[in-house]
C-alpha cells in the first residue's frame, strides 16, 4: 500500500484541491461527519469485465486517500447489478451476462483491488450485492422500497431521459435505480454505511439511495460524486487505439500503459498528476505548468507513478527505462518492448509483419502507414509495400518504429 504525506486536515479538503469533487448532497454536514472520526463509505463495481481500467483509476484513488485518512472503505462488487446493467450514458441496453462469468469478474476486481486498498484488521471490506440482491421477493421489495419512487421525478432524470427519447428503455433497465438505492439501505443497516462515492455520472442513483435511507430508516446519510476522468477535449480516459486500457498486466502490459500516460496532451499533465499520483501539490502544478518541450519531464514522472502505484516499482524502472530506450534512436534494446511472430517461409511481407506483430489491426491500416512513411526497420524508412523482412533478420530481431514514439523489437518464433 501506498504511503504519502497528507497536507489537509479533512479529506475533502485534499478531494476538492486536487480535482476530484464534484457535488455533494450536504456538503457542510458531510465535512462534519468526515472530522468526526471514521466513517464507512462505499464505491461500486459493477462485474462487466474481467479487469478494471484506467477509467476506474478514480475511484481507486479516492478509496487509498479516504483510507488513508483513517476512513473505512467498503468496495461493493455488483454480482447482482451486473445482472440488469445501469442505463446512465448508455444508448443500448448492455450485454445481458451469465451469473457464472460475473462472478468470476468480481473475483478479478477483487484481486485487482486488493493491490490498493488494505483490506486486513478491518480496516476495509469487500461485498457483493448478489448477497441480498439475487433472493429479493418481488412484491416485498416493491412494497418496501418501491414505494419510495416516484415514476415521475425518476423519468425526469437524464439515466432515463435520454433512453426513453429514443424509445429504448425497458422495464428491466427501469429497475436499476432502485436496486442501486437498496444497496445503500442494506449496506446502512449491515455495516452502519453512511457515505457513498461514486462518478459523476451517478448522482441520480446517490440521490436515490440517500433518500430511501432516509424515508426507510429516518437516518442521515449522504452522497458524494467525483468528476470523471476525461481528456481537455472532454474524451473519457481510458481508451486507446488498441481499445480499453486495462490495469491487468496481461491485457495492458506494464509499458504500454506508461507509454498510454506519457503521451497524454500537454493540458492534462496537471489534472492527471494530481488526480493519479500521490505527488505533493506544489509539485504537480509545477511539473505540468511549463510551455515547451520541459512539459515531458511531467508526462514521464506522470507515467511512472501511475505505473509504479498499478504495477510496482520494479516494472515501472523497466517501462522507464523502456522508453527511454525508444527516444535514443532504439540503440538500447535491453528494455525495448518485443514481440515474436511466426510464419511460414524464409521471408514475411512487411504488412503481415506490422499485423502479426500488433502494431496495426489489419493489413489495409498497415498498407496506408507505409505509403504514408510512417514505418522504419532499423532506423531505414520503409515506404515499399512489397518490402520482404528474412527469417534470418528476424532470428537476430529488428526494430520496427511506427511514427515518431513507438518503437517495437520483433523477432521470429520458430518453436
Amino acid at each position: 500500500m501506498f504511503e504519502y504525506k497528507k497536507e489537509y486536515d479533512n479529506v475533502l479538503d485534499e478531494l476538492k484541491d486536487r480535482g476530484y469533487f464534484d457535488n455533494a448532497t450536504d456538503e457542510a454536514s458531510l465535512r462534519k461527519l468526515l472530522e468526526e472520526g471514521p466513517v464507512k463509505f462505499y464505491i461500486g463495481f459493477d462485474a462487466t469485465a474481467d479487469s478494471l481500467t484506467v477509467g476506474h483509476f478514480i475511484q481507486i484513488m479516492v478509496l487509498m486517500r479516504m483510507q488513508a485518512y483513517g476512513h473505512i472503505p467498503i468496495a461493493l462488487l455488483g454480482g447482482g447489478t451486473t445482472m440488469i446493467g445501469d442505463p446512465s450514458g448508455r444508448s443500448d441496453m448492455r450485454t445481458v451476462m451469465t451469473p457464472e462469468k460475473i462472478n468470476h469478474n468480481a473475483d478479478c476486481f477483487y484481486k485487482q483491488l486488493s493491490r490498493f486498498i488494505d483490506f486486513n484488521g478491518g480496516n476495509a471490506m469487500v461485498v457483493n450485492n448478489r448477497d441480498w440482491l439475487l433472493d429479493l421477493n418481488f412484491l416485498g421489495f416493491m412494497r418496501d422500497v418501491g414505494v419510495h419512487f416516484n415514476v415521475g421525478e425518476m423519468i425526469k432524470k437524464d439515466a432515463y431521459k435520454n433512453r426513453l427519447a429514443t424509445g429504448g428503455l425497458t422495464f428491466f433497465e427501469f429497475a436499476y435505480m432502485l436496486l442501486q438505492s437498496y444497496d445503500f439501505l442494506e449496506l446502512y443497516r449491515r455495516e452502519g454505511c453512511r457515505l457513498q462515492f461514486g462518478g459523476s455520472d451517478q448522482w441520480a442513483n446517490i440521490i436515490g439511495g440517500v433518500d430511501l435511507v432516509r424515508k426507510a430508516e429516518n437516518a442521515n446519510v449522504y452522497g458524494m460524486t467525483f468528476k470523471l476522468l476525461t481528456t481537455a477535449d472532454g474524451v473519457k480516459m481510458g481508451k486507446s487505439m488498441k481499445g480499453a486500457v486495462w490495469l491487468d498486466e496481461e491485457k495492458t502490459s506494464p509499458y504500454e500503459l506508461f507509454q498510454y500516460m506519457r503521451n497524454v496532451d500537454d493540458r492534462d499533465v496537471t489534472k492527471f498528476l494530481l488526480q493519479l499520483t500521490f505527488l505533493p501539490k506544489a509539485e504537480c502544478v509545477e511539473l505540468g505548468s511549463y510551455a515547451d518541450e520541459r512539459i515531458n519531464q511531467g508526462k514521464e514522472r506522470l507515467a511512472y507513478e501511475v505505473t509504479r502505484i498499478v504495477h510496482g516499482k520494479e516494472k515501472a524502472d523497466e517501462a522507464l527505462a523502456a522508453s527511454k530506450a525508444l527516444f535514443s534512436a532504439g540503440e538500447d534494446h535491453e528494455h525495448m518492448p518485443e514481440k515474436c511472430i511466426a510464419f511460414e517461409g524464409e521471408t514475411i511481407g512487411i504488412l503481415n509483419l506490422l499485423t502479426l506483430a500488433e502494431l496495426t489491426k489489419s493489413n489495409g491500416e498497415a498498407r496506408r502507414l507505409v505509403q504514408q512513411g510512417g514505418i522504419a526497420v532499423d532506423d531505414t524508412k520503409v515506404t515499399d509495400i512489397a518490402t520482404e523482412i528474412s527469417r534470418a533478420a528476424l532470428r537476430d530481431g529488428i526494430t520496427v518504429k511506427k511514427g515518431k514514439k513507438v518503437y517495437l523489437r520483433v523477432l521470429v518464433d520458430e518453436k
